[in-house]
């Protein structure tokens, strides 16, 4: 007869969640973990919620055990929501892989066992919220609608530089200053100090490319960026990097700056392709946000994800 039992214990990280939880079976045996979250949780209308992350599991026995037990403690708290997977908050890892498709995994991206997808299902859980990537596989389009906001722009004052390797701090702190104004309507959005938002940075750093990095200044203050990467998994596959990855897009939500971030995208493809890239992928893009739109021009979706909710 199989013996399990759970446990509460302490989850490594400099920002501890409010409970780490551990299966384990046969006395020693570890078949499942996760982390709660009840408190400074995103807000939704409506709801109290509570989340679900550093979700790991060996089976789906373990997997019922653990969600349930993670959703009867959420409740216990006062949540009326339970949300998964996520670790902390949406500046951390979150989502599901949920449609794996054709394309190799790519730098930076989260990944699952498929069977994960059922684990949520069976327990209830439903997408809360639907995320793809998309890949762009002719970089020399451009775009003749984008030439007049480019001009507009200019005539504004508006100018788009590559970010300074050697001033990094610096530059971080303006792409920080863009983030926190642009995202803050963002779906689930939490806020952070400029401290955490440096630290999730800094591992990146020796693998980025000046050109790829791209600020937008206005009266020299920062007004939107650009985030792109190398996908430094084609190295590790051993082929040659032919990829770009194009993480983030901000942009001040201001009527002056309509169209910057299609801009943005725009002389990313173009940077890419002068530098000998031929593809990009447009990364984890909430279904619902504007950016979505933009890929839709140039790409084609080779990847889901799905955030999942249950009420409580």
């Amino acid at each position: 007869m199989t013996d399990e039992k759970l446990l509460i214990t302490n989850h490594q990280s400099p920002t501890p969640p409010d409970a780490h939880w551990v299966l384990i079976r046969d006395e020693s045996n570890l078949v499942g973990r996760c982390s709660l979250w009840w408190q400074n949780t995103p807000s939704l209308p409506n709801h109290r919620l509570g989340l679900i992350g550093h979700y790991d599991v060996q089976d789906a026995a373990a997997a019922a055990r653990i969600l349930q037990h993670a959703c009867e403690q959420l409740a216990a708290f006062g949540c009326t929501l339970a949300v998964a997977p996520v670790d902390r908050n949406t500046w951390q890892r979150y989502r599901l892989l949920t449609e794996r498709g054709e394309e190799p995994a790519f730098f930076l991206e989260p990944d699952n066992p498929d069977d994960w997808r059922c684990d949520f299902l069976d327990q209830g859980f439903t997408p809360l919220a639907e995320y793809s990537s998309a890949l762009n596989t002719n970089l020399s389009y451009s775009d003749p609608r984008l030439k007049r906001v480019g001009v507009r722009l200019e005539n504004a004052g508006v100018q788009v530089r590559s970010v300074n390797l050697e001033r990094i701090e610096e530059e971080l702190h303006r792409i920080y200053t863009v983030s926190s104004a642009s995202f803050r309507s963002n779906f689930l959005y939490t806020p952070i100090s400029e401290a955490e938002f440096i630290a999730q940075y800094r591992p990146l750093l020796p693998y980025l490319k000046s050109e790829f990095v791209q600020i937008a200044e206005h009266n020299h203050n920062p007004v939107g960026f650009l985030f792109a990467i190398p996908d430094w998994l084609q190295a590790q596959r051993g082929e040659t990097i032919n990829t770009v990855i194009i993480k983030t897009v901000a942009v001040l939500p201001k009527r002056i700056y309509a169209g910057l971030g299609n801009l943005l995208v725009a002389q990313c493809h173009a940077v890419a392709h002068h530098l000998g890239y031929n593809r990009a992928i447009h990364a984890l893009m909430h279904d619902a946000n504007p950016s979505r739109n933009l890929s839709r021009r140039y790409a084609q979706t080779i990847r889901r994800y799905t955030l999942f909710a249950k009420q409580l």
